[in-house]
Formats: structure tokens, sequence, C-alpha cells
């Protein structure tokens, strides 16, 4: 216990990681999507360069048998605030070259596509998200109208949603996308299982993360209604986009302290209020933006919200009976883990200190996609790819495997060495998995040894 603790508390200095079907069925359903049992097949990891040609991105197979997966483009409603600036016009050429190698059968999106997040506090309430993504994508019509030219070419485009787009409506996303495949479950979640023998399944993650995975319970009776799907992680990504926008400025904060750590043997309900105010302290001592703690900063008109709270109204403090919770949204936040996991189809639940423990981890999502899909007898998955984390990997489980894609954002600071990277799978008897980074001459490289973790 001591061990897991400790490794919990080094996991705080880092950041949140806030920052097949054919074209004529729109959504699918994961609960129905039929799963192959797999017989003869195996998984295999290569490292062996693509040739590139002058066409596409790599001298294609005779059959269309890649499956490209890319996520956490981030695409924002402003220049001045987008994470994906510097490079859009890569991600439009990356398309471009997509278009013209001959063997892609799918193009997935893995989450994290536009973005309504990642916005600074003084950006204006609203209270019509619908139009707000309309604006997104206008905003990034170059990287639209490459996508429509894949969809025409006859390339499978697939959207899984992520965290931060979770209030993107399909009938928005097919305005601008006609004939995308829109791969939905619960609400704002997701998972495409796709391969020839179905043995793939690509999902973005965050339906295991207590920070960002929707949230219909918690606020459901402050408010009056349950479409208050926004976790902590929206609220939290608002303060981090203004401090970040602010030139991220060292000011010195005075919030309140929980002094007395509960014990998880005798109290795990408080053990776990605790941890969940561990980690936002911990954040919250780094992140220090201008606007004070009671201000009312959150102009909130969205997602069954409507009024105007501070920092203070979710931040957890010892109340006055000695039980640590946040006074406003938010309120005994542990205690709604159970309910919300069944709400969002989490096949395999666990418990909220196990998740608020690992929420920081890549281990963690690593361990979700066994327990998931990987080890779980009731799924025929060989392949899992998650997004969410930012950071690409590759881990074998036995002759099955684990991915992670990466993302597109201009600065990673998890991962500054990497950049634009994605994942191509080829399906068929033997399914082979290779992650690659986009170069900035239009090249790429495939990265695969380098982010294994075998």
């Amino acid at each position: 216990m001591i061990k897991r603790i400790v490794t919990f508390l080094l996991l705080l200095s880092m950041s949140f990681a806030l920052s097949a079907c054919g074209t004529e069925k729109r959504v699918t359903d994961a609960a129905t999507t039929p799963v192959a049992a797999s017989t003869e097949s195996s998984i295999s990891v290569t490292s062996t360069p693509i040739a590139v040609t002058a066409e596409g991105l790599w001298t294609p197979s005779e059959s269309a048998d890649k499956i490209v997966v890319i996520s956490d483009l981030h695409l924002g409603i402003d220049d001045r605030y987008s994470e994906t600036v510097e490079n859009r016009a890569l991600l439009v050429d990356f398309l471009e070259k997509l278009e013209d190698t001959a063997d892609v059968r799918e193009l997935v999106i893995n989450g994290d596509f536009l973005d309504d997040w990642f916005l600074p506090l003084a950006y204006p309430g609203y209270d019509d998200p619908d139009e707000f993504y309309r604006q997104v994508i206008a905003t990034n019509q170059d990287v639209i109208d490459a996508l429509n030219r894949l969809i025409t070419k006859g390339i499978n485009v697939v959207y899984v949603p992520g965290n931060h787009d979770m209030l993107l409506k399909s009938e928005v996303l097919d305005e601008a996308l006609p004939g995308i495949v829109q791969a939905r479950d619960a609400e704002g979640l997701g998972v495409y299982v796709t391969g020839d023998r179905q043995e793939i399944a690509i999902e973005h993650g965050h339906r295991y993360d207590v920070f960002s995975s929707p949230d219909s319970v918690s606020n459901k009776e402050l408010c009056q209604n349950e479409d208050t799907i926004l976790p902590p992680g929206y609220f939290y990504a608002r303060i981090a986009a203004s401090w970040i926008l602010q030139g991220q400025p060292l000011i010195k904060k005075d919030y309140p302290v929980v002094t007395v750590i509960p014990d998880p043997a005798i109290d795990p309900d408080q053990y776990g209020a605790y941890l969940y105010y561990r980690v936002l302290s911990t954040q919250f001592a780094r992140i220090t933006q201008f606007e004070r703690f009671e201000d009312k900063v959150f102009d909130m008109g969205i997602a069954g919200f409507d009024d105007i709270y501070s920092l203070k109204d979710f931040y957890p403090v010892q109340q006055e009976d000695g039980t640590i919770s946040a006074p406003v949204l938010f309120e005994n936040f542990q205690r709604t883990w159970d309910e919300r996991q069944e709400i969002n189809q989490v096949g395999v639940k666990n418990s909220f200190v196990e998740a608020v423990a690992g929420t920081l981890s890549t281990d963690y999502y690593f361990n979700q996609a066994i327990v998931q899909y990987l080890e779980n007898p009731e799924k025929s998955i060989e392949l899992v790819v998650f997004g969410h984390t930012h950071t690409p990997e590759s881990r074998k489980v036995g002759d099955k495997l684990y991915i992670n894609e990466g993302t597109w954002i201009d600065h990673n600071h998890l991962n500054p060495d990497i950049a634009r990277t994605f994942a191509v799978i080829t399906t068929g008897a033997i399914t082979d998995a290779v992650i690659y980074e986009y170069e900035a001459d239009g090249t790429i490289t495939d990265i695969t040894d380098r982010v294994s973790k075998d």
C-alpha cells in the first residue's frame, strides 16, 4: 500500500492528458456490433520502414488492408487559443497523401477531433453547443475539406467521440462530413470494432477516466436535470487554458488545505475523497491563473448547466462535519463513480480509489485495455487502440497488443520530442500494427520500437 501511494503521489507531478462498416451505415452501436470469434490469428509488431512514394505515404499492397488511426487533433474555434494551429497545414498534407495511398481502407479519428474544453475563462458564455461546433468546423474548413475528399475517394472515415468533443452531436458532424461513420454508444462515448475478423477495438479511453468520462450523476440534483455530462476535467481544462494563454504566471495561492488523511481500510469513501482533493490541489498549486479562488468565472449555459461558478465551487475542502467534499459542483464526487460506470457502459467496473489514483498514469489505461478487452473472456479482441493520453506507445500482452496513437497538437509537453503521430494497422490473417511520426517534410518515420514498452 505504501509503495502504491508513493507511486500515486509521484504521478501527481504529471499533467492531465487534457491537454468495419460500410459507408452507408452512419452510426454504429458498440453494444450490437458483431465480434467474430478468432481462430487462426496472430498479432505482429514490426518496425520495417515503409517505402515512401511521391503518390502517397507508402508503396501500397495489392489489397486495401490498411486502417489508419489518428486522435487528439484538438481543432479549436479560434486560432488564438487552439492547440493545433502550426500542425494544421501538415495535417491537411497528411490527409492528402493518405488519399493517394491506394491500400488505405479506413481512417479512424479516435476522439478529441474538435475541442470545446480548451477555452480561456474569458471566452463569452454560450448556450448553443451545436453552433459552437459549426464555428469550430468553419475555422478548420481545410481539414474538413480534406476529410470529405477521403470520403469521396471511397475511404471509410470513422469518428469515435473523445472527452473534449463529447458535446458534438452526430447531426452536426454529418452536416460537415456527409458519409462519415460515427461509432457511438453511451452519450459522449463510443468504440469502433473493425478488421477482417472484427479483431480490433478502437476507443478514445476517457470512458475509464474518472475526471474525463461523461458525468450525468454528480450535478443532477444541483441542476435539476440529467444533461450535465461535463465532468471535472472540463472545468480544470478551462482554467489550464487561461493559465497557459496568460503566459503561465507564478502566483502565490492560498487554497484550503486538508490535513487529515483518512485510513483507506477504515473509511474508503473519505480516502477516495482525499485522493480527489490531492489531485486537484497538486494541479492547482502548479497552475496559478490570474483569476482568484472565489471569482465567478465559469459562465455555464450548456450541457444542463445554467449558472456562473468559481474554482471554489468545485474545489474539495474539509466540511464542518469533517467530511471532504466540494461545496457546490461535484459534491461527494467519489460516491457517483459506480453509477457513472453503469451509465457509461463500462464492461468491467473498478473502484473510485483505483480510478482516481490511476488517472494520471499511462499504465492505468494499458491495464484497462487488458481488463476490458484483451483478457476479457466475453471479447474476441486481439488489438486495442486508445488515444486520450497524448503518449504514443506499443505494448504486447502475450500474442495480443495495445497501442496508443498519440496526438497532433502543436506543443506536447508530455512528449516534446515526438509530434504528429498515427497508427497504421494491417488487418488480415496476421494483424500488424506500426506507429509513425509525420515529419515536417512530408515523410514518415517508424517510431514503434522507440515507443515500445515491452
